[in-house]
C-alpha cells in the first residue's frame, strides 16, 4: 500500500471518526508528507508499512539539523506521527507503532503573557464608542475577557447562541465540542448597545445573518482584523506588552485562579480537556503570590 492512499485514509479517520478540527487535520497531514519526502529522499524502497524506530530519529534528526525546530514543534509533531502509526496498526496495516518508544522532547512551558485588571480597563476605556466599529470593538474585547473565549469562538460566535436575559453565552469550541459559558454585566451592556444600535440595523446577507460580530460591509470579520485592532489599542495607551485576543483569554483565567476560583471550574469555562492545561495558571497565581509577599511582608521588604 502507497504512502498517499494510508495519508487520504487516515484524513478520513481524523474526520469521520475523530472529529478533528480542520487545524489539526491540516497539522497532521502536513507532518507525514515531510516524512514521506524524507523517506523518498533517503530510501524509495521505504515504505510508509517498514519504516523502522531509526527511520523516525533520523526524520527529526533531519529537521533539526536543517530547521532548528523549537522543541514545542518536535512534540508536536512525534503526537501526530504517533496518531498516524497508531491508526495503522488500528486497521491491521502494520502491526507496530514505529514512533511509540521515542519519547517527546522535555518542554519549558512558557507562561502566557496576561494584563492586570487595570491595564484591561485602560483598553477598553481606549476605545472610541461613539462610532459603529468603536461599539463593536468595545464588545469584542469585553466578550474574550468577561468568557475566556477562543479567538475563533468569538468569530463564530452565532445570535442563536448568547441568552443575555440568563447571561450565559453557548460556545463552540474545539472539535465542535459545545461548552455553556457566563457572561458578565458589562460585556452584556455592550453587546447590546452593539447589537440594538447597529448589528440588528444592518443589512446582511443570508448565510451570514446569524454571525454576533460582522464587519462594516456585513460580513464575519477576519482574525488579523481583530489582531491588529487590539494592537492598535494597545499602541494608543502606550502598553509595550506584547498582546493579541488570546491575552484577554489568559488574563480571564488567571484572575479567576488569583481570586480562588476552583481549577475545575476554570477548566470548564475554558474548554480544556485535561485539568494539566489548566494547571498552567496555577503557576501564574504562584508568581502573583510570590510578588505579593515580597511587596507587603514586613521581612522581604528592602531598606
Amino acid at each position: 500500500m502507497d504512502w498517499n492512499f494510508l495519508i487520504l485514509e487516515f484524513k478520513n479517520f481524523l474526520k469521520l471518526e475523530k472529529n478533528a478540527s480542520r487545524h489539526t487535520i491540516d497539522a497532521y497531514l502536513n507532518d507525514i508528507q515531510k516524512l514521506h519526502v524524507f523517506c523518498d529522499f533517503q530510501n524509495p524502497k521505504l515504505t510508509v508499512l517498514n519504516l523502522s524506530r531509526n527511520n523516525i530519529e533520523d526524520f527529526f534528526a533531519y529537521l533539526i539539523d536543517n530547521f532548528s525546530i523549537q522543541e514545542s514543534t518536535q512534540a508536536r509533531i512525534l503526537s501526530g506521527l504517533k496518531t498516524f502509526f497508531n491508526f495503522l496498526v488500528y486497521q491491521n496495516y502494520t502491526n507496530q507503532n514505529a514512533a511509540e518508544l521515542i519519547d517527546a522532547p522535555k518542554l519549558i512551558r512558557k507562561l502566557p503573557d496576561t494584563l492586570s485588571f487595570e491595564e484591561i480597563e485602560k483598553l477598553l476605556e481606549s476605545i472610541d464608542v461613539s462610532t459603529e466599529g468603536g461599539t463593536r470593538d468595545r464588545a469584542i474585547l469585553e466578550v474574550l475577557y468577561s468568557c475566556g473565549l477562543r479567538i475563533t469562538e468569538l468569530l463564530n460566535l452565532k445570535l442563536s447562541e448568547i441568552q443575555l436575559d440568563v447571561e450565559i453565552v453557548k460556545v463552540i469550541g474545539k472539535g465542535n465540542k459545545e461548552r455553556i459559558v457566563p457572561i458578565g454585566s458589562d460585556a452584556i451592556k455592550y453587546l447590546k448597545i452593539y447589537l440594538d444600535n447597529y448589528r440588528k440595523k444592518k443589512s446582511v446577507a443570508e448565510e451570514h445573518k446569524d454571525f454576533v460580530f460582522l464587519n462594516l460591509k456585513g460580513t464575519p470579520l477576519s482574525r488579523i482584523s481583530v489582531f491588529n485592532m487590539i494592537k492598535k489599542q494597545a499602541s494608543l495607551i502606550g502598553l509595550r506588552k506584547n498582546i493579541s485576543p488570546h491575552t484577554f483569554r489568559h488574563s480571564f483565567a488567571t484572575h479567576l485562579v488569583e481570586g480562588g476560583a476552583d481549577l475545575r471550574a476554570v477548566q470548564e469555562m475554558l474548554g480544556h480537556v485535561s485539568i494539566t492545561t489548566t494547571e498552567i495558571y496555577t503557576h501564574l497565581d504562584n508568581q502573583f503570590l510570590r510578588k505579593t509577599i515580597e511587596l507587603y511582608h514586613p521581612l522581604y521588604k528592602k531598606e
